[in-house]
């Protein structure tokens, strides 16, 4: 990411390889920026920004919608599944993966290559970040039970492939909300658990975590406190981010954790005898808290929106919280669109 001047001249340019993504306040500027660049290098200007390494860009007054729909039906195809019957959760609640089936043996190379496509798409799809991290546990030694899993993440996207994010626009400063969540000892092979974190601007999800933790949690409180420490250091880096953005001083970040021993751990240094044993790599939230960089607060379990990045859901549970995060159906034309 590149910047140019300042206040509302100020331009924010993305490059990805020869690809550049121009924004700003001022259309005199973009233009001018792009004149300039033309005199610098053969370049061709594609207009306002519709299709971008796989991801289809909807812009309209006041609303932007992400999605990989063409992606997603490229990936069913390869597969040979685009007639299959769809499902509505990618993952069943009761399915217990493990390293050690005793199942026949798959194509370790297909396996790889299917579950490295389904991890792009969830660029733009954060309910499936969790079934996705699981089924990439098993890229080393893939059996028919992890193809199972796959196969029915792939159904789930048959009746799902127009859907992604939508961004609207919101009227007054919008904040920075974060929720972290975790489940405990979920990994059936090591008794590691899963950190689930996001993060919202305004009320539109722009940062999502699914992942396995480094170390085995001795508790349920640990466990949340290891995840709340992941999001601490998203959260700090993301207020910079927008800080810098928008030439301000990075604000305060909000943390919603549904466990109110880690938010006393998080908060009161008494508690040290008992959590001693913690790596002390997360401990960094401590000083976030001290800093008032971080602010930790309590949720529901019923509204910690990140439980749908640590753990299998029922139909019903994983549609709310679907809904909620703001993935959802979104019109896309893909008949122009390259494959």
């Amino acid at each position: 990411m590149y910047k140019r001047g300042q206040g509302r001249d100020r331009l924010l340019v993305g490059i990805y390889v020869d690809n550049l993504l121009i924004t700003g306040a001022d259309e005199e500027e973009i233009a001018k920026f792009k004149l300039q660049m033309k005199e610098l290098f053969k370049m061709s200007d594609l207009g306002l920004l519709t299709y971008y390494l796989g991801i289809e860009v909807q812009q309209k007054l006041g609303e932007i919608t992400l999605c990989q729909e063409a992606y997603a039906k490229k990936i069913l195809e390869n597969c040979g599944m685009e007639d299959c019957n769809p499902t509505q959760v990618p993952m069943e609640p009761r399915v217990k993966l493990s390293k050690k089936s005793e199942a026949p043996a798959v194509d370790a190379t297909e396996y790889r290559s299917v579950v490295g496509s389904l991890r792009y798409l969830v660029n733009t799809r954060p309910d499936l970040a969790y079934s996705v991290g699981i089924v990439s546990r098993y890229m080393e030694a893939p059996t028919t039970e992890h193809w199972a899993a796959v196969k029915h993440i792939l159904r789930y996207i048959k009746g799902t492939t127009d859907y992604g994010i939508v961004y609207l626009k919101e009227k007054g400063k919008v904040k920075i909300l974060g929720y972290s969540d975790s489940d405990m000892a979920g990994d059936v092979d090591d008794r590691k658990s899963t950190s689930g974190v996001a993060y919202f601007l305004g009320n539109s999800i722009v940062s999502w975590l699914s992942q396995k933790q480094k170390v085995v949690a001795l508790s349920s409180c640990e466990a949340e406190y290891i995840a709340a420490a992941t999001a601490a250091c998203q959260g700090v880096w993301l207020g910079r981010l927008l800080g810098d953005l928008k030439e301000e001083e990075a604000e305060r970040v909000v943390l919603n954790v549904d466990n109110k021993f880690t938010i006393s751990l998080c908060k009161n240094p008494v508690h040290h005898d008992m959590s001693k044993h913690i790596d002390t790599r997360y401990h960094y939230i401590r000083g976030c808290v001290e800093e008032n960089k971080i602010e930790v607060n309590y949720v529901r379990t019923d509204d910690q929106l990140a439980d749908i990045l640590t753990k299998s859901l029922g139909r019903l549970k994983f549609l709310e919280m679907r809904r909620r995060i703001g993935v959802q159906a979104v019109k896309t034309s893909t008949s122009c669109l390259g494959g």
